[in-house]
Formats: structure tokens, C-alpha cells, sequence
């Protein structure tokens, strides 16, 4: 499977389809297996290009802390686009990802056709806020380090369907103090100037991230928003016929624009 350096980082990722680009990214100690609903569907008419974040799966895990942050995160995205010789794509994020694909256009909105921002949120702008989210960040590491792999939650199915890919807890733990951290409010700023079609989709039981999308879909101007019925964080594989019929519908819009 293709890979693409980024310095001594390699970034793994997986090609399928044909069609207008699609960038796809997994969620926290997630992979791309989260994505299986959704390969034969998508690419039947898109170019998929599923990347797994340094840190994760079949990326790897550099030991440097400091090898770990949203803008090293961001030149990762755009390497793999460029590794596959595309200019601009349509940018699918799923929580911690959803966040870099707000970021990512932000960096490099030339490159975006359109988004689509699932189980995620903007970041805060309340600096006591952004402290709490921070604490729950570095706590969840820190048990990676005390527990390993044991340490993840045992009702999330992002994360339990690929946690066989999973080979350095070390490497997680550090994506969680440099990456899952927050340290501005630069997302939730730039909401208004995001000029790009953009569907915001969550699950009615995602709880953490309902009253996020409802504010991104109000910010974002040309946004709409989704919510799956019956559904929780992971909405695309908790209810997949519906999570599927919705992103189509939405990417096709973009596609016949």
C-alpha cells in the first residue's frame, strides 16, 4: 500500500475508486477500518484516498514528542494529496480529523472543494474550556502510558474495529498530548470565512457534539447540517445506510456545481 514521507515520518494510506477526490480521516486511536461502510458506495463514483494519522495504525509513531502537532498533521494531508497528484479534494474528517480538515482548509483552502465535518467540533474560545478538554487530552495519554492498548474505551467502535492495527500505545499517547490538545481558537474564528460548501453530520446520541455541529452549521455559510437518527459518535457505523445516503446526496451536489 502507498506510503508518503513527511521528513523520517512515514504516512500510510489506501487508494480506491475513481471520480473526484475524496480525503477521508479516521478518528482518535481509530484507522481506517472505521471507513469499511463506506468504500463500496463512495467509490463507486468518488476517488477515495483514506490516510491514518501519525501515531496510529499503520502510520508511524515517531519517539519524539515533538514529531506530534496540528500543523505537522496538516503537511501530512497535503503530502498525500500531492503524493497522488491532486490539486483540490473534497475534505471528510471525523472528529479529531474533522477538526484538521477545518484546519486544513484554513492552511490551504485552494486545495478544498468542499468538506464534510462528522462528530467534530471548532475548538473552543473560552480559554477555561479549552483547559478542560486539554486535562481530558493529556489524561487519556497518560493511561496509554500507565495502561497501553487496555486503556481505550471499550464502547467505542471506531476504535475496537481496527485496534489490530494498533502497534504503539507510545505513539498514541504522544498524538494525544500534541494533537488532540488545543492551544487557540483559531477554527472557531475562521468558521465565517469558510467559502466552501460544507456538510456538517452528527449522531442524534453524540452527545459531546451537538450543540458544536449546531454551531458550525451556523457559522459556516454555505453549510447545511445532518443529524443521524439512532445514532452515537461514530454515526457512519452505527446507522451506515443513512450516514451514506446523506454524504452522497451532498457530495453529488458538489460534484453536478
Amino acid at each position: 500500500m502507498p506510503r508518503v514521507q513527511n521528513g523520517d515520518v512515514s504516512i500510510y494510506y489506501e487508494t480506491q475508486g475513481s471520480g473526484p477526490p475524496i480525503l477521508l480521516g479516521h478518528g482518535y486511536a481509530s484507522s481506517n477500518k472505521m471507513w469499511e461502510p463506506q468504500l463500496a458506495p463512495f467509490s463507486s463514483k468518488y476517488r477515495l484516498i483514506t490516510w491514518e494519522m501519525r501515531g496510529h495504525a499503520r502510520s508511524d509513531s515517531p519517539a519524539d514528542p515533538d514529531e506530534y502537532s496540528a500543523e505537522k498533521t496538516i503537511q501530512d494531508m497535503k503530502l498525500v494529496l500531492e503524493a497522488e497528484g491532486v490539486d483540490r479534494a473534497i475534505v471528510v474528517g471525523f472528529s479529531l480529523t474533522g477538526y484538521f480538515a477545518a484546519s486544513f482548509y484554513i492552511a490551504h483552502p485552494e486545495m478544498v472543494t468542499a468538506l464534510v465535518l462528522f462528530g467534530t467540533g471548532p475548538g473552543y474560545r473560552n480559554p477555561v474550556g479549552r483547559e478542560g478538554w486539554n486535562k481530558y487530552a493529556i489524561a487519556r495519554a497518560n493511561e496509554l502510558d500507565r495502561r497501553g492498548l487496555e486503556s481505550l474505551p471499550p464502547d467505542s467502535t471506531e476504535v475496537h474495529i481496527g485496534l489490530d492495527l494498533q502497534k504503539s500505545p507510545a505513539g498514541l499517547a504522544h498524538a494525544g498530548r500534541g494533537m488532540l490538545t488545543q492551544s487557540d481558537d483559531r477554527v472557531m474564528k475562521a468558521l465565517p470565512s469558510i467559502g466552501v460548501p460544507t456538510l456538517v453530520i452528527v449522531g442524534d446520541r453524540d452527545e459531546p457534539f451537538l450543540v458544536a455541529s449546531d454551531y458550525m452549521a451556523a457559522k459556516i455559510p454555505d453549510s447545511r447540517l445532518v443529524v443521524i437518527k439512532d445514532a452515537g459518535h461514530p454515526a457512519n457505523l452505527h446507522q451506515p445506510g443513512a450516514f451514506n445516503d446523506a454524504v452522497l446526496s451532498f457530495l453529488d451536489e458538489v460534484s453536478a456545481g
